[in-house]
């Protein structure tokens, strides 16, 4: 069901409910009769309690396996860059950490310190905004959250947000990790916990990380002796910081200047430019197609569950891709419309055929011998290109 809301882009687990209640396509997807009740949103939520980070993990690894096995990707040349998600919490309903107190009162209070007996929102909201460093982490959280943190997003908003991370293979495209890090904590501080990750998916395509690609926001002298020190060879851009000063940061220095010949030769601005592409394109599929630009869950674990599986849903559309032609549901609409469209008339067709009813029946198949493998350990034979999966079996 997380991998239905992945492919068609539902944000909530209760529109994933009602959606599969709804589609006779997905009914047949998730093998329920027309007379059987399909899973509340509840099930849903608390099955995806009672499975482990590591089961979602290991999911995500299967499919990273598939993959190798294939040749879709590679883990030698790698590119990590972040990205905020907002939390499925308000700003209004934080509270300080030492007296618990709510915003709401902290303001009044304020105002009757400053003279004002019976304030009113206007001149609490004016009290607020003169205050400085009103929104510390160190100060507030939320209640029913803590992993939230108080953060300026993309477009410019001040939100409680998390902080997820991608490790992306450049030759593919392929997510070889995701990581849901502190919203507040700087991308120089988590790079290398995605690095790890994004080795140990490595391994599971056969290979190992040699290359990082990364913007200027992951640039610093510890990044750079730190990447040295993990054996890799690193092309991140420089920020302009003027003339520096190196008394005393001898390795620094060598790390920054032998990454600033890297960057300045054609092969980084060759992969500068796929970074650019292949990884906003992991996160436009995920957050914002894929519906979870928004969390409807709490907590880190709970979100970094969601994430894993959008994850291998993103992965698995490459498969899909060789299989098909095309990776999702909705990608398959316009095709198939047209040629629905051109071809009926001349084959006696009253009506087009349903765009999902295909590509559902045979990405089921694909599915249930991956939940077989992990359940029973049972392994079925399978290939992409010699054995393609059919509607009848693997």
């Amino acid at each position: 069901m997380m991998l239905v809301g992945y492919f068609e882009g539902i944000d909530s687990e209760r529109g994933i409910a009602w959606r599969v209640a709804d589609s006779l396509s997905l009914r047949r997807f998730l093998g329920y009769g027309l007379d059987e009740t399909t899973p509340d949103h509840s099930t849903m939520s608390r099955t995806r309690r009672l499975f482990w980070v590591s089961t979602h993990q290991a999911v995500f690894r299967w499919v990273l396996k598939i993959l190798g096995a294939e040749g879709l990707a590679r883990g030698t040349t790698i590119s990590i860059d972040a990205t905020t998600l907002e939390a499925n919490a308000a700003l209004r309903t934080i509270k300080r950490r030492d007296t618990g107190q709510g915003y709401e009162d902290f303001l009044k209070q304020l105002a009757k310190d400053a003279g004002i007996d019976e304030p009113t929102r206007a001149e609490m909201a004016r009290l607020d905004r003169r205050r400085k460093k009103k929104g510390s982490n160190k100060e507030w959280r939320h209640p029913h959250d803590p992993d939230a943190r108080i953060t300026k997003m993309k477009d410019g908003r001040t939100h409680l947000a998390h902080k997820a991370e991608h490790a992306v293979d450049l030759s593919s495209g392929a997510l070889l990790a995701v990581t849901l890090q502190p919203a507040d904590a700087g991308d120089t501080t988590t790079i290398f916990k995605t690095l790890q990750a994004a080795k140990s998916g490595a391994k599971q395509l056969g290979d190992e990380v040699e290359e990082v690609v990364a913007d200027k926001g992951y640039h610093s002298n510890d990044v750079m002796v730190g990447l040295r020190d993990e054996e890799v060879r690193s092309y991140v851009s420089e920020p302009d910081r003027g003339r520096r000063q190196w008394k005393g940061k001898r390795e620094g220095q060598k790390q920054v200047y032998a990454n600033r010949r890297r960057i300045r030769g054609e092969r980084s601005k060759g992969l500068q430019k796929k970074r650019g592409e292949l990884t906003e394109r992991s996160f436009a599929h995920m957050y914002e197609t894929g519906g979870l630009r928004r969390l409807h869950l709490r907590g880190r674990r709970n979100a970094l569950k969601r994430l894993l599986i959008h994850g291998a849903g993103f992965n698995l559309s490459l498969v899909m891709r060789q299989l098909f032609g095309v990776g999702t549901p909705r990608a398959l609409q316009g095709p198939t419309s047209r040629l629905s469209t051109s071809v009926g008339p001349l084959s006696g067709l009253k009506e087009p055929q349903s765009p999902f009813s295909d590509l559902i029946c045979r990405v089921s198949t694909f599915v249930g011998c991956a939940v077989d493998y992990l359940v029973t350990g049972t392994s079925h034979p399978y290939s992409v290109t010699r054995n393609p999966i059919s509607a009848t079996g693997c």
